[in-house]
This record gives structure tokens, sequence and C-alpha cells, in this order.
């Protein structure tokens, strides 16, 4: 495979990566060339924005969850047949998992994709010496090809010429100079930034001036030549098909049930409260022979005709608490599926949503547990193993996940726990219950396809 390919990275977070990479991958699909959007790390937010600037699906590449061996693989799925890819880093360009050395960090993304590297460096508050900073990010490594500099913020002409000058002096190229422009940044709140489906007409607007900004700081015809210096990729692009069944068989097309008959309905839930999802898991679930079928538990009240498995990820519903509780309707709809037995798989967001009740406003009540709004971040890559057989995995399936909420519940498992963490520390976690998995862990279905297709034959055999 050889799509031209950049990786957008920074000494840290909050240097500027997604207002780079977002307006690149407009700017760049405005010259008509098809850009496939990549974001390094378990973030479900920022994809959403690459998405809006592209009109193609953002996709993560996460080497702790889905391994090394997946990133290259999954980064040739989403970009087949793209003109360019331009892939988002996370944190800093060395960050990865505590502990863990390179493990999921940017530099081992940009490493497995053989691409080069462009650093957004926050020149705010430094003239000189972003030379030796930029240095040192160029040779801490020197398997990582760092190809370019972005100044971002930088504050006036003068600043401009001492910044460039440092920059010739340690041989870097100046491939953009970003302006300070705070109109063109996108609100955030205790999760990060407030994701594309809450504020769509904004969104654009945003992503629209972003791509002025970029187009008018940045070189784009150097950034496409760099892109263009990517070798070829020497791996087979991932596919859910043969993810799933590695050895085809002939009633595995993605419109049939396992066993044969009608395709099982598999709800999932979407709209502004429930925006975190992993395009791959709608494919594998289609590839094991599902229908995937999206509601929105804020307006619709009844679920999709012929339900036979709910899927309800990651999102806000702790911002929508009044909404979801005001509709009664799906409630009652979601607590009787769940109590007849229905595949359920329900992830932070969706573990909310099931629980008696969150900051006092009534929920599911599947769930006997309890949700509030905390202080307290809990944040973090997790080891996890299956503890009880549930729709989604059988007692003792490992998978790697990750953390990442703002709230509380209450008990926080129970008498069959989803997931026994074993690094970073050791608990249990999670509820299974009937046909229900609820648990706070994101996970990567790629990771482990077999979670997609249990779930399927669990929702065929239920319908």
């Amino acid at each position: 495979m050889n799509v031209p390919r950049l990786v957008i990275a920074a000494p840290s977070s909050g240097s500027g990566k997604t207002t780079v990479a977002t307006g690149l991958m407009a700017a760049f699909s405005e010259r008509g060339l098809a850009v496939s959007p990549h974001k390094a790390g378990p973030d479900y937010i920022d994809p959403g924005y690459h998405a809006l600037a592209t009109g193609r699906p953002g996709r993560n590449l996460d080497a702790f969850m889905c391994g090394p061996e997946l990133v290259a693989p999954l980064f040739a799925h989403g970009a087949a047949g793209c003109d360019l890819a331009i892939v988002e880093g996370v944190m800093g360009l060395y960050d990865g998992a505590a502990g863990r050395g390179e493990l999921a960090s940017t530099a081992q993304v940009a490493k497995l994709l053989r691409a080069p590297v462009v650093l957004v460096v926050d020149a705010s508050s430094q003239s000189r010496s972003v030379a030796a900073l930029v240095h040192g990010f160029a040779s801490f490594d020197p398997q990582v090809r760092l190809g370019g500099v972005i100044l971002n913020k930088v504050g006036s002409d003068r600043h401009e010429a001492m910044l460039r000058e440092a920059l010739e002096e340690a041989g870097m190229p100046v491939l953009g100079v970003l302006r300070r422009a705070p109109q063109v940044a996108a609100p955030s709140r205790h999760l990060g930034l407030v994701p594309v489906a809450e504020r769509r007409s904004d969104a654009l607007s945003s992503v629209a001036a972003l791509a002025d900004q970029v187009r008018a700081g940045c070189d784009l015809e150097s950034l496409l030549a760099l892109a263009r210096t990517a070798p070829p990729l020497a791996c087979e692009a991932w596919s859910p098909e043969q993810a799933l069944f590695p050895h085809p068989a002939p009633s595995r097309n993605g419109g049939s049930a396992p066993g044969g008959g009608a395709a099982p309905v598999i709800a999932v839930a979407g709209g502004p409260a429930f925006t975190f999802s992993y395009a791959e898991h709608a494919e594998l679930l289609t590839a094991a022979g599902a229908e995937v079928v999206t509601f929105d538990p804020l307006r619709d009240e009844v679920l999709p005709g012929g339900t036979a498995g709910l899927v309800i990820g990651g999102g806000f519903p702790e911002v929508y608490a009044p909404e979801l509780a005001a509709n009664e309707p799906l409630r009652k709809a979601v607590a009787d599926f769940a109590a007849a037995g229905g595949p359920v798989a329900a992830e932070c967001a969706g573990l909310l949503y099931l629980a008696r009740s969150l900051d006092g406003k009534p929920m599911c009540g599947v769930l006997d547990a309890d949700a509030r709004m905390s202080e307290r971040l809990t944040l973090g890559y997790r080891d996890a193993v299956a503890v009880s057989d549930s729709a989604l995995a059988a007692a003792g399936t490992r998978l790697r996940g990750h953390e990442f909420h703002r709230t509380v519940v209450e008990p926080g498992a129970g008498a069959a726990p989803a997931w026994g963490f074993t690094r970073p520390e050791r608990r249990v976690e999670g509820f299974v219950r009937r046909g229900v998995h609820a648990s706070y862990l994101h996970t990567h279905w790629a990771a482990e396809p077999s979670v997609a297709r249990r779930f399927v034959e669990a929702a065929a055999a239920h319908r």
C-alpha cells in the first residue's frame, strides 16, 4: 500500500495538534483530495471533527488496545483509495502508556506507519530556544523522521522572524506559521472538546475557519511533498470479514444471521448523548451477520423495529440527564428488553444510562446501581480479563481497554462483575446480568473480533 501520509505531533498536549490536523484535513479536502483522517490513541472526540473536515469516518490507531501489529493494517483499511492520510498524534510525541516505554505513543505509531512527522510547536513564549526544543525532539529517536515544524500561536512578524532564524540555524524546515486565533477554537468541558454531534452547525463553521487559517499560514505544497516521501507499507489491509472468519464460509456475507435467516437488528445508541464509537465496531457487527441501526435515546421513544441486540457506547449522558430521564417510553423499552434477556453491550455512558439514576434523575433501572458526577477524573489504559460469561465475552477473555470519566457508579461492580483489571491496579468492575454486559471500560473490538461475533450470535438466538 502506498498512500502519502503525515503524522501531526507536538511536544506536549495543548500545542495545537487538533487545530493543525483538522485544518490540514479540511484544506486538502477542499482541493479535491480524498483525505483519510486518523487519530493516535483512544480519543473519540477529535475524530468527529476529522470526519466533518474530510467526509470520511475518523479512525483511531491505538497500539495499546489493538496491539502494534494491527496499527498498519487498520490504517491501510481506513486509507484505502485515498490520496492522502493525516494522523493526529496524542499527547507529546514520545508520551505513551504509563510505564510501558514507547507503547501507544505518537512516535511508535509514526514508526509503524513509516510516516514523516510534522511537529506543531506552541511558540507563544519562546524565540531562539525553539531550535533547542526541536533539535531534542528530532534527535531523541533516530527512527522517528521529523520532516518539519509548524509554529503555532506566533505573536508578530518580528516574533516569526526570530523563530525562523533559529530553526534555519538548526536545519529544520518551517512548514507553517499560525498566528493566535481564538475565534476558531472549539469549546471544551470536563472531558475535552464538545463533540461535533452537539454543535454541528458551529462545528462546521469552526472547521471552515481552521481550513482558512491553515491554508493562509501553511505551505500546503511542501507538506504534500513531504507526505509523498513515505515509503510503501508492506502489510495487508485489515478486513472485518477476514478478522471474523479467517476461513471464509459461503453464508458470511453480512446479509444473513449466523446459521441462516434474516440478519438480526443490532440497535446502536447515537445522537448528542452517545457520540463515542469506533467505526470498526459497526463494520464487525455487519460482517458478523447483523443489520446495524442507529437510534437516539434523546428523541426516539421506541427501539428500532426488530431489535435483537442493543449497543450503548460512550458519550455524555451526564450533560443530558434531564432529557434522557424525560424520555420515559424509551427507558421502559430498554428495561423491558434487558429483562427479557436481550443482549446489551454498554460502555461508560451506556453503563450510566442503564443505572437506576444519574445525578438523581431516573435512568433505565436495568442495574441496581446509581451514578453521579465526581470531581475526580479516572483516566488510563487497563489490562482486563472477563470475569463472568456474558453475551459479549466468555469468562477468561483478555482485552486491553481505556477508562475516561468523571462519574462514579455505586456500587462499582455487581454480583457478577464484567471485568477484572490486572494493571495498573487489581480490582473488579462492571456488571453482567442476564444478557447485559455493562462497564466503564472502552474496548476496541478489532483487537478481539470474537466479541462481535459472540454478540451477534446472542442477538440471533434471542430473536
